[in-house]
Parts: structure tokens; C-alpha cells; sequence
């Protein structure tokens, strides 16, 4: 089993959240029509410049390779990288390891309407929380790259931390809305072929406690091929364990050294990152792949 070798101890970290100071972001209509064009006139070379800004393990062999329908177009063919080592790794070596990344407001709030629960993360804190996530999911539960996971989950810190553990080992995942039926959710399990679903006992919506892990239990039996569930503590209520199937995250992680963590898998540039399924209101629900290489330029080049 692979460890990280941390990057120093973390440092009182600043308050605020700043935005990257990017080179050429669009802050006028002018600079957004000369971006347009670039995305048109010369929309390979557009595209190589805005890859240029972010790290590759591997470079490229060409921006863009025509396959024999749309559908298959491969961006950045021969590129690796991995998403979870451009959104952490490569700033916990830089100069935002110390400054926060992630800030929480939670339910339920108080009489004012401020929120009883507040979190904040550095770049550093949550490097090391997906690294120990990472390693629990790999050394206990045995995901390694290309397996599926499903992620029924309400919008807490856990959330991304995991998301980004499973996309450092080169795990597909889907998060399915936590609003969602059970048989809504079953439906997603089972197109995306998952082995493991990740949920919560429940969550706060609207001052309200609602329960998730009996629909999250409903769901793994009616699509009969989820192998593990793991559950995240949110708000403390009493749920059924099945035993050699569900865990707890606190659990899988009490075991792991705080030191401990994986590298991220060096992954080809369209290695699926995640799928998207649509509504399903005009027939079933239908997967949208996204991978780790054309996605994280798309969305560095959206930012800016």
C-alpha cells in the first residue's frame, strides 16, 4: 500500500477565500467575444493553451482526435492526470496549503438564523482528509480504478471529501440527489453497475431531520449488487446495520494513521470521472460521462 509523504505541518490558516489570480480572465464583454472567437476560429489551439495552465503527469499527443461518430470525440488523447491532484495537490505544494478552501454553513440555525455549525478547510486539511478516505476505500473496501460507486448523499463536507478520494483512486462515482426515491436511486445503482453506496443516516433540510439510510437500504436491495454501503454520521440518529455490508465512515477511518493517503492514479485524459444522469421525464434516466482530462479544462477555462 502506497503512502503520502505529507507536506509539512499545517499552519494557521487565513479566513478568506480568494479567487485565483488568473492570467487573461474575462472581466469585460470584450474579453469573453475574444475568448468566443478563440473558441471558433482556432478552437484546437484555444483549447491547447487553456490545457497549458493546468498539470499533466503525461502531455498529449494531440488536442483532439475525431472518432467515427460525435459521441466518441477523445479530448487530450495520450494525456494523464488525475482531478483530484489539480484540485488539491498542486496548491498544498504551492502557496494556498495554509489558506481556506472549503467553508460550511450548517442546520439547524439558531432564533437569529445563524447556523449552529460553521467548518472550514484549508487546501491542506482537506488533502489529508481525501487521502485517509482514499486509503480506507482502497485498503478496507478493496475500490481500485474503474470500479463504480454511488453517492447518496445531503451537502456536507464529507461530501466533496469523498468524492475527491474516489476520483484519486480512478473510481467512477454518481451522485444521485438526496430527494430522490429509492427506486429512483436504484434505477442510477444499477446502470452504473455500482459495487458501493455512500450515504448518510440522515440530514437537515428546512429545520427538519430527514431520514436517508432506510431509502439508501431499499435501494442496494432492489438492485441487488451492492456489495458495501458506507454511512456517514450527520445527525446521530439509530439505523439498521446490516452486518458485512454497511460501515461506518468514522469507523473504516479509526484504523487509518492520520499520515496515511495514496498518490493519485496518473489516469488517461477521458478516464471517466463521474456520470451525470438526466431527470428521466422523457424516458429513463440517461448517463453523462465526464472524465477527468476534457472536464477539469472545461471547468478552469469556465471559471475564468
Amino acid at each position: 500500500m502506497e503512502e503520502v509523504t505529507f507536506v509539512g505541518e499545517a499552519l494557521p490558516f487565513e479566513e478568506r477565500i480568494e479567487l485565483p489570480n488568473w492570467g487573461g480572465r474575462a472581466t469585460t464583454i470584450k474579453d469573453y467575444q475574444r475568448y468566443l472567437r478563440g473558441t471558433v476560429e482556432n478552437f484546437r489551439e484555444f483549447w491547447a493553451n487553456a490545457a497549458r495552465e493546468l498539470e499533466w503527469f503525461q502531455p498529449w499527443r494531440a488536442v483532439l482526435e475525431d472518432g467515427e461518430h460525435p459521441y466518441v470525440t477523445r479530448w487530450f488523447p495520450g494525456a494523464k492526470t488525475n482531478i483530484s491532484h489539480l484540485c488539491l495537490d498542486r496548491h498544498v505544494r504551492g502557496s494556498r496549503k495554509n489558506k481556506v478552501a472549503l467553508i460550511w454553513e450548517g442546520e439547524p440555525r439558531d432564533e437569529a438564523g445563524n447556523p449552529r455549525e460553521v467548518r472550514k478547510y484549508t487546501y491542506y486539511d482537506l488533502w489529508r482528509e481525501v487521502n485517509r478516505v482514499a486509503f480506507a476505500l482502497r485498503s478496507k473496501l478493496g475500490l481500485v480504478r474503474g470500479d463504480r460507486a454511488a453517492i447518496y448523499m445531503p451537502m456536507i463536507p464529507e461530501l466533496p471529501i469523498i468524492l475527491l478520494a474516489l476520483a484519486r483512486l480512478g473510481v467512477i462515482f454518481s451522485a444521485v440527489f438526496s430527494g430522490f426515491s429509492a427506486d429512483n436511486l436504484a434505477l442510477r445503482i444499477k446502470d452504473l453497475e455500482a459495487k458501493v453506496l455512500i450515504t448518510s443516516d440522515g440530514f437537515y433540510r428546512r429545520g427538519k431531520v430527514l431520514r436517508l439510510k432506510e431509502t439508501a437500504d431499499q435501494a442496494a436491495s432492489s438492485s441487488g449488487i451492492i456489495q458495501n454501503m458506507v454511512v456517514v454520521r450527520r445527525v446521530g440518529l439509530e439505523v439498521k446495520m446490516r452486518e458485512g455490508r454497511d460501515v461506518w465512515l468514522h469507523d473504516l477511518l479509526s484504523a487509518v494513521p492520520p499520515t496515511s493517503g495514496v498518490e493519485p492514479e496518473r489516469l488517461e485524459s477521458d478516464h471517466p470521472l463521474y456520470v451525470l444522469y438526466t431527470s428521466g421525464t422523457t424516458g429513463g434516466p440517461k448517463g453523462i460521462i465526464h472524465d477527468h482530462g476534457g472536464y477539469a479544462v472545461l471547468l478552469h477555462t469556465t471559471m475564468k
